[in-house]
């Protein structure tokens, strides 16, 4: 694709040439033309005494922010500071109107940058287009910052004594009445003693407790009554022995059934076999005896010797039943008295409550007011001893860790920024345009491209001849070209050449 990148360059080099110095042309005009901008920097830092803080541990505090940045903003971007910045940069020469040098102070915040690195450190950061009114305001914003601060920290301190201080007066004339309001009411309510209703209170609990256990256990008790009626209406009062007869005759089935397992398995000559019925024999015989005994006693010749007996579960679960219905009764009982000795209590707590909550009222009041009054009559002191630190400036100190300094170089975009990207753009558009209308145009250019696009074989291909107008009018264009591309090289050289010579 060489061939067709030279032949499609030399075709628009008039095209490429002018986008290349187009592009070119305005980058450099717009570095020229792009407004300068100087930065200065200063670092305030704000350090505690070491060896007066640690003195008065506990009894000074030394005012102080911890957002420094917040403070440092709201000090410097305050009316007053900004009034003075604007006489330090100038500003203030062309008398401009109040709304002018609102849209100032605004310009002005703009520019101004407040960060701060560490706790202890504000930096603050100015940009300009003039680098010694950068300079300048720079510096004074450091010092209007520490004269601020400074002042802000003696007013603090002085505004924190005198309200404490007015507070300490208003908490003692509280205290006073309150404590006249509390001997009054204990002379005229001399039973209303501090404690009776917490007693009260333990009192209904424990009674409510023992009320909640006897109802449970009236509960209990009826659940197992009904379980022992239920198990009495089960069972029979009176159970008779079985007779002899009956005996026999289970043990005959019993005999039978091992009698019919062993046939299973051998034969009737076998001699378990043969004892087992020998055995039943027997049975029969006693059973047959039985029975005619039986006749005998219905003939009223002889007494049967079976008898009837009492069930002895029937009889201990009518026992069971009359145990568990005295503790019914004695738990009814229980719960009766719990019952009657809660309601006095409650009522005796009713009556504790309507003179002990004035009591509470006035006794709290007493021991609030008591409190703050303590306090703030320690925190008074420390105030005291914190404005004197702040008027001494013995506390929280504020310098100038960084000053600033005289900006020499513009900062951000410059020149040789807008230089060097304009030629870089100049050269890759026009390859890109070029590169593009190479890949992306379908129109046929040589006769590997036709083979390859319709799959059929060139037989022959016949050159494009120029004539001799043509020829000059390629010689023309290159020569515009080469032309456009010397008037941009030089002037990046005269642009060059003007700042060193500005410079030296």
């Amino acid at each position: 694709m060489l061939p067709l990148f030279i032949r499609e360059g030399r075709r628009f080099s008039t095209s490429l040439s002018l986008i290349f110095a187009g592009i070119a042309l305005i980058a450099l005009v717009a570095g020229l033309l792009w407004p300068k901008s100087y930065v200065a920097t200063t670092s305030i830092l704000a350090q505690s005494s070491d060896i007066i803080t640690p003195l008065l541990e506990g009894r000074a505090v030394p005012t102080g922010v911890s957002d420094r940045a917040g403070m440092a903003r709201q000090v410097i971007f305050g009316r007053k500071v900004l009034a003075d910045i604007l006489v330090t940069g100038g500003w203030m020469e062309s008398h401009p109107t109040p709304i002018e040098q609102d849209r100032l102070m605004e310009q002005i915040k703009d520019r101004t940058q407040v960060n701060s690195p560490r706790p202890e450190l504000v930096q603050i950061t100015y940009r300009d287009s003039d680098p010694e009114r950068t300079f300048k305001v720079t510096q004074r914003f450091a010092e209007l910052l520490i004269e601020e601060s400074r002042a802000a920290k003696e007013r603090e301190s002085r505004d924190a004594f005198e309200f404490i201080d007015n507070q300490v007066t208003d908490y003692h004339k509280k205290l006073t009445s309150a404590e006249e309001g509390l001997l009054k009411y204990r002379s005229a309510n001399a039973d209303a003693q501090p404690g009776s209703a917490t007693d009260a209170n333990s009192r209904i609990s424990a009674l409510r407790a023992q009320v909640e256990q006897a109802r449970t256990d009236m509960m209990e008790q009826q659940s197992r009554e009904g379980a022992l009626l239920s198990q009495l209406s089960g069972e029979s009062e009176v159970t008779a022995v079985q007779t002899r007869e009956g005996l026999y005759r289970a043990q005959l089935i019993d005999l039978q059934n091992q009698l019919d397992r062993l046939l299973l398995t051998y034969t009737d000559q076998y001699p378990d076999v043969v004892r087992t019925r020998m055995q039943m024999e027997d049975i029969k015989k006693q059973i047959q005896s039985e029975q005619e005994r039986h006749n005998l006693a219905k003939a009223g010749k002889q007494t049967l010797s079976d008898e009837a007996q009492f069930n002895p579960l029937y009889q201990t679960l009518k026992g069971r039943l009359a145990d568990l219905r005295q503790e019914m009764a004695a738990t009814r009982t229980r719960f009766s008295s719990n019952q009657s000795m809660l309601n006095e209590e409650l009522d005796r707590s009713r009556r504790i409550a309507a003179s002990e909550s004035a009591l509470a009222e006035l006794t709290r009041d007493y021991e609030v007011n008591r409190d703050i009054y303590q306090d703030l009559l320690k925190r008074r002191e420390n105030a005291r001893v914190s404005m004197v630190l702040d008027e001494e400036q013995r506390g929280l100190q504020f310098r100038i860790q960084d000053p600033a300094i005289l900006p020499l170089r513009p900062s951000g975009l410059r020149l040789v920024h807008f230089a060097m990207g304009g030629l870089v753009l100049a050269i890759v558009i026009p390859f890109g345009l070029l590169y593009a209308l190479v890949q992306f145009d379908p129109r046929i250019r040589s006769a590997r491209q036709l083979e390859r696009t319709t799959g059929l074989v060139v037989l022959a291909s016949i050159p494009a001849f120029s004539t001799a107008r043509e020829k000059m009018r390629s010689r023309a264009r290159l020569l515009f070209s080469a032309s456009m591309v010397v008037v941009v090289i030089a002037a990046y050289v005269l642009v060059y050449w003007s700042r060193v010579m500005k410079f030296s």
